[in-house]
């Protein structure tokens, strides 16, 4: 009853801004959402976990308050973990959950009154599938990890460090990396022998930004690498001419004091919100790094690329919903994004210790789906999963450096189409 009360209560949201003409990035703004969330009120297939997935519980970091590392709100940070066992006892997965990004006083606020600015709406349990599974034929290589998820209640990919006492926000995400972290280090990650570090959407960000940061808290005999899933957020000209990310991203970074937490490597040649690009990031990360990404972002595609502020008329409402109903010219412009990116990975690529799997889909985050991570219909390139390629690249198995040829080639996508 109360999934389905929180069902309509966002269906009438969603009527309500758009009724008053609130854009799509915005939409996103207010919600702080990630495809996942999107599934939820579309109806997209294969969005609710298996029944058997195991429920996890919620852990606050006590302490927290007193270091300042607090959410939009001023609450607890947060986080699920379940321990790992057997050889996986001493290993260690961090997860950090995606959810978009406020660039605004108003849309930092209506933010703070949900679970992605408050520690008030977390769930208490929540399904672990995909990468973070705690069964080997859905997990075949991290099944048995010590697996965390750290709650995503800042708003600007646990990075901001600054606040605004008018409006009632703390735009804390910097701070509470840093305490989760400390957190679960006296937890025993300090004792860790493997670590990977990873995301999707936002998370996926803001393991891109902080991935050296977590191999400097480990000795150097520990194994640590870092994966970035639909992470890969590009600096793209939109079908007006434009850079609505661009500019969107300009608002996070000022309102939230991001720049301290950029790289140096970056801000020493190129502007803050530049520096927020992972195309810009990427090239000086020392630590291994996957970048697992789909070649046509479906978010990028949603709200970057053709949100309703660059397609005044609405040509791209079609395209933008179902990749089935895009016009060959539409089709040849998404060609075009595809080609930026992989031009932007080029350098990244070059290095053996990196690993790509980049497959022509229409889908954002892959990672943690239990379909898209390992399942017997999986997307593959070249028949290889998800969770294979990036087990391969963690152990140094193969070397993967996976790009799929552009669609409509890949017939293993499962595609996101918003109705």
């Amino acid at each position: 009853m109360k999934r389905l009360i929180g069902f309509w209560g966002t269906i009438f949201v969603w009527i309500l801004l758009s009724t008053f003409g609130v854009k799509s990035l915005e939409f996103d703004e207010f919600f702080g959402t990630n495809v996942s969330y999107l599934e939820s009120v579309y109806g997209v297939s294969d969005a609710v976990p298996p029944p058997d997935a195991l429920m996890v519980g919620l852990t606050f970091v006590q302490g927290a308050a007193a270091k300042g590392a607090v959410c939009l709100d001023g609450t607890l940070p947060a986080y699920h973990l379940h321990r790992g066992f057997g050889t996986g006892a001493n290993s260690w997965l961090i997860n950090l959950e995606g959810g978009g990004w406020c660039n605004n006083i108003r849309t930092c606020v209506y933010r703070k009154k949900t679970r992605r600015g408050s520690s008030k709406y977390f769930e208490k349990q929540i399904p672990f599938t995909g990468i973070l599974s705690n069964k080997a034929h859905e997990n075949p290589d991290f099944f048995n990890w010590n697996r965390v998820k750290i709650g995503y209640c800042d708003g600007a990919s646990f990075s901001g460090d600054s606040e605004n006492k008018a409006a009632g926000l703390q735009f804390r995400g910097q701070r509470i990396w840093v305490a989760a972290i400390e957190d679960l280090m006296s937890k025993g990650m300090r004792y860790a022998n493997q670590a990977l570090l990873s995301g999707c959407s936002a998370g996926g960000l803001a393991s891109i930004l902080h991935c050296d940061d977590f191999r400097n808290l480990f000795p150097g005999r520990t194994k640590v690498k870092c994966l970035s899933d639909a992470g890969l957020f590009m600096d793209a000209t939109d079908v007006s001419g434009g850079h609505s990310l661009r500019g969107f991203y300009n608002g996070v970074v000022s309102l939230q004091g991001v720049q301290p937490s950029l790289p140096r490597t970056c801000t020493n040649h190129l502007d803050p919100t530049s520096c927020f690009f992972p195309q810009n990031l990427i090239a000086n990360i020392k630590t291994p790094l996957f970048i697992l990404n789909a070649a046509y972002d479906a978010w990028q595609v949603q709200e970057s690329l053709a949100p309703p502020r660059a397609d005044p008329k609405g040509t791209w409402v079609k395209c933008r919903k179902n990749h089935q109903q895009c016009s060959a010219s539409q089709i040849h412009f998404l060609q075009g994004f595809r080609n930026y990116m992989l031009n932007s990975v080029k350098g990244f690529a070059s290095s053996r210790q990196n690993g790509l799997f980049i497959n022509s889909c229409f889908a954002h985050c892959q990672s943690e789906r239990q379909d898209t991570w390992f399942a017997s219909n999986s997307p593959k390139i070249g028949n290889k999963a998800v969770a294979v390629a990036v087990g391969d690249w963690y152990f140094d198995r193969a070397s993967i450096k996976d790009i799929d040829c552009a669609y409509p080639c890949d017939r293993t996508c499962h595609h996101i189409v918003f109705r």
